[in-house]
């Protein structure tokens, strides 16, 4: 018979321990470590603003909110669930009181936390839960509240349950057997009760949360949840072998040990709040402001004391010190709006990794408090500055005895590992710098998408280069404001080129979701700032600045025939691409001197590198005289490329007097337009359209070298060249080079052909020329006056581009979630996925590489190695042996992003994925490629009907 107490036999946790644990204790667990995580991670406001919402006082929500967060697992009191560990199930599936229909324990679908929705709504109904929509506390929603608690708690492992009829909720095993019958809905009821009592959550809320509230609150369950059920958290806490009964004064005793325990397991998380502690520019920054930067400072800190909260965008020239004033600005906005941290956001992984090393210096001599601070994206670790003090904090924790590893059952054992050592745990940290993707996770139907949002609550988020998103990162970006926008999260935004359209869209999003419906007139200046806040909804006058370096552009079109695709032995053709690099180059093969050209596909820059090789083969000849940067070389390769151009085109040494120089020719494709320090005398790129070429001008002649720091052709410091090599001859679809396919739309193409033609004789002047000429490639009339053939072809392209962007910002619109106000209590949208979206679509830029390749080198004895010269030894894991962390890494930073389209021809599962891989999340979609030499330098590997190769010029498709 079950007793009249939590039940001893049944439990909660088994894996990785010596005993089970009871399902009580680890109610207890939750509950005790969600009070702790109320007080470290919640500021004042927020939990005045939980309180408020459920018409309770601070003090009771506490209680309530820590007797909901422990009932998440109530749903494990089941006959299937407990059914999982069949020796422990056999102590009570005989009871006679532990009734079940026949096969209920088989019905693994209806997994725990669904039991915890489908039990919790009579349970709550009991206490007086209003089980009717009806009145709430301000600023929340209205929903049933029985059913809702249920749905939230119900969501703890990453997905709401759809809303409950409520005639099926009254009879709930009847619909569900896996509920079990009368015995073991009353064990639910004890452990209610018993968990109730104890955490003194006797109050009845008048109201449910808003949906950013809820985000928010599923967020600290969800992390109540995985750190008391880490394996060293339990046996710290768990009652002596066969002592437990589950009586009154066992809960009371237990409910003390984890109370007291749960603090410090808290702390060991480095959950904690970073504070922002420096208060002037000059504590922050060893130099004094530039305009913008001083503008800030002069007038930023009186608009927030007045406005609270509120959201900041900036636009700049690459080069102007955005980065320090959006440090500056997050370090005003974040003590107004009671941030504990920020989340500083890139478009790249190369460029989070540039960045991550500004912040870390940031934080170490601006911020107090908890400063840990993660780097967030799938390759994170891979990060020699990341990646080591992870390791370190690795082995200190198992040095400790708290590496972390949790007690799950199955299902939930690979979630919350990965949860832990990766970008799940990392947006908890007060400090992260990672990809604006792993944010936008946040407003995507994904798994556990609450917990980048809840990631975001009282975070400055910092977006850098707000201008690099296509039309469906955009409209996931407007969605991701709204929520912050209802948190009062800051957020300062950053762009180089940025429409008026695009920045009002951005603002009025924000001030959208903190309840501002009207949109606000935004006519951003260039350069300039402005402030909206998000308790007033009043958007300050843009404030415009002069730039800390005005120049003025000197732009050179040359109209070209596209010869990139001719042998590099063969003559240049007049008039050709080809002819037209050698010549612009040529004074920096005999001068000295650097330049950079900048192709538009990967193909295009790996030829071009070959022709520029055959073109200069005694530059060729130099160490660094003619590099390769691009997307698809190995990721040990392509860091290691990356580190040598910063080393010699970056930032001049403050110590060393400037000299020219060396003669050094970078080919690149569009990975250095953003967030790389990188400096030449010379720019030629490839067209694309304006915002891209001047993200790729301000490139060029960046940092004051003087005199004697720049080559005799390339002196005028303040008057950097920009060579645009110019495939339309005609303004014509047709003269778009085939091999470019969608990467820039024919229309923005032509668009900015025809205005630098009209326009860049004279220059274009930094700043002040530059938000002119980005509204006017965009602007409805650039066609009126045009020849009317010119006419017609120019608007059937603009309806091209303009269908193709309509039809991305639908897509995104229809797989995304909705903003906050949308959703009010029906929590269940937040998860809602269309059938048929898959993960992949919904994390996938469009048109981005999708597969990834390891390429394996064949020796002569057939075996397959990491390195052409067979040293380091073989592949890790091709014998069948488990791999260890330091084989996963190995594997991991030799693979490359390729096509999907190259890695689906000729696919075998077997043979592209060895075992082994397949039981690491991070290698489990890597392609095994077996490379044989075919000449030297060059190996390949036949895939279906094409070839794929890897040389010194990264890996390519034949």
């Amino acid at each position: 018979m079950p007793c009249a107490c939590p039940d001893p036999r049944l439990w909660g946790k088994e894996r990785g321990l010596e005993r089970a644990y009871p399902v009580m204790c680890h109610l207890l667990d939750v509950a005790a470590v969600f009070g702790v995580l109320w007080d470290v991670l919640l500021s004042a406001a927020a939990r005045e603003r939980f309180a408020e919402q459920l018409a309770l006082d601070v003090k009771d929500c506490r209680a309530v909110l820590s007797f909901w967060a422990g009932l998440h697992d109530l749903g494990k009191i089941t006959p299937v669930f407990q059914a999982q560990v069949p020796s422990l199930f056999d102590k009570v599936r005989t009871d006679a009181a532990y009734l079940f229909a026949p096969g209920a324990e088989r019905e693994r679908g209806f997994r725990h936390e669904m039991a915890t929705h489908w039990s919790l709504a009579s349970l709550l109904a009991e206490e007086g839960y209003p089980t009717r929509r009806g009145t709430t506390g301000v600023g929340g929603a209205k929903a049933p509240a029985a059913h809702w608690v249920g749905q939230l708690l119900g969501g703890h492992h990453g997905v709401f349950g759809a809303k409950v009829p409520a005639a099926q909720l009254r009879l709930p095993s009847q619909y569900q057997p896996g509920l079990g019958e009368a015995g073991w809905a009353e064990q639910r009821r004890l452990h209610f009760e018993e968990l109730r009592r104890v955490t003194g959550g006797e109050a009845v809320p008048g109201g449910v949360l808003s949906a950013d509230m809820a985000v928010v609150l599923t967020g600290l369950v969800v992390t109540a949840d995985w750190l008391a059920s880490q394996i060293g958290a339990i046996k710290q806490v768990r009652p002596a072998d066969g002592a437990w009964q589950g009586t009154p004064a066992q809960v009371d005793a237990h409910w003390q040990r984890t109370s007291a325990a749960a603090s410090a397991l808290v702390a060991e998380a480095q959950l904690g709040r970073a504070t922002f502690e420096a208060e002037s520019f000059g504590e922050m920054f060893p130099f004094s402001p530039n305009p913008l930067q001083g503008d800030l400072v002069e007038h930023l800190p009186g608009l927030v004391a007045e406005g609270g909260a509120g959201l900041v965008l900036m636009t700049a020239p690459t080069g102007d010190g955005k980065t320090e004033a959006a440090l500056y600005a997050a370090s005003v906005l974040g003590p107004a709006a009671g941030a504990r941290g920020m989340y500083v956001a890139l478009p790249t992984m190369a460029t989070a990794d540039a960045m991550y090393k500004r912040v870390r210096k940031f934080a170490e001599s601006s911020l107090g408090g908890e400063r840990a601070l993660t780097l967030l994206h799938s390759m994170a670790w891979l990060n020699p500055l990341y990646g080591q003090a992870a390791q370190d904090a690795a082995a200190t924790a198992v040095g400790r005895g708290q590496a972390g590893e949790v007690s799950a059952d199955a299902a939930t054992a690979v979630t919350a590992d990965a949860w832990l050592r990766g970008a799940r745990h990392g947006f908890l940290a007060p400090l992260s710098v990672g990809t604006i993707d792993q944010a936008l996770r946040g407003v995507l139907p994904l798994r556990y998408n609450v917990l980048p949002l809840f990631g975001l609550h009282e975070k400055v988020f910092v977006v850098d280069e707000a201008h690099a998103y296509g039309p469906w990162m955009h409209k996931l970006l407007l969605t991701l404001l709204e929520w912050l926008g209802a948190m009062r999260s800051p957020v300062v935004l950053l762009s180089a080129t940025l429409t008026g359209s695009t920045a009002a869209s951005l603002v009025n999003a924000y001030r959208r979701g903190a309840g501002f419906l009207e949109p606000a007139a935004i006519a951003p200046c260039y350069p300039g700032w402005l402030y909206a806040s998000a308790v007033t909804g009043e958007v300050s006058a843009p404030r415009p600045t002069s730039s800390g370096r005005p120049r003025t552009l000197d732009v050179r079109v040359r109209r070209v025939a596209w010869d990139v695709a001719v042998k590099p032995t063969d003559p240049p053709q007049a008039g050709g691409r080809r002819e037209a690099l050698r010549e612009e180059l040529r004074p920096v093969a005999e001068a000295g001197g650097t330049a950079l050209v900048c192709c538009t596909t990967v193909p295009e820059a790996q030829a071009t590198y070959r022709d520029l090789c055959a073109a200069f083969p005694d530059l060729a000849g130099q160490e660094g005289g003619i590099r390769l940067l691009h997307s698809r070389f190995p990721a040990n390769d392509r860091q290691r490329i990356t580190a040598d151009c910063e080393a010699a085109y970056g930032k001049p040494r403050a110590d060393q007097p400037p000299t020219v120089r060396p003669a050094s020719i970078l080919v690149a494709t569009q990975v250095v337009e953003q967030s790389l320090d990188l400096d030449f005398d010379l720019v030629v790129s490839d067209l694309a359209p304006l915002a891209q070429l001047l993200q790729r001008a301000g490139r060029g002649r960046r940092h004051r070298r003087g005199p004697g720091g720049r080559p005799v052709w390339a002196q005028a410091e303040d008057r950097p060249k920009l060579v645009v090599l110019d495939p339309f001859r005609r303004p014509q679809k047709s003269d778009k080079p085939a091999t470019w396919g969608s990467v820039y739309d024919a229309s923005l193409l032509i668009r900015t052909s025809l205005l630098l033609t009209e326009r860049a004789a004279d220059g274009i002047v930094v700043p002040d020329g530059v938000q002119e000429l980005v509204d006017a490639v965009y602007a409805p009339d650039f066609v009126d006056g045009l020849d009317a053939a010119v006419e017609r072809e120019l608007k059937s392209l603009d309806v091209e581009r303009l269908a193709s962007e309509m039809a991305e910002t639908d897509l995104a619109a229809m797989v995304g979630i909705s903003g906050p106000g949308n959703i009010e209590g029906q929590l269940h949208l937040i998860s809602r996925r269309l059938e048929g979206v898959t993960e992949e679509l919904l994390t996938t830029r469009l048109g981005a590489d999708t597969g990834r390749v390891l390429c394996a080198y064949v020796q002569e004895d057939g075996s397959l190695t990491l390195a052409r010269d067979g040293s380091g030894g073989p592949v890790p894991g091709l014998d069948g042996r488990p791999l260890s962390r330091d084989d996963v890494a190995a594997v991991a930073a030799h693979t490359a992003p390729v096509p999907g389209k190259w890695v689906r021809e000729g696919a075998d599962a077997e043979r592209d994925h060895p075992a082994p891989w397949k039981k690491i999340s991070t290698l489990r979609d890597v392609v095994l490629l077996p490379m044989r030499e075919v000449k030297d330098g060059l190996w390949t590997c036949p895939r279906g009907a094409h070839t794929i190769g890897v040389s010194a010029a990264g890996l390519e498709q034949f």
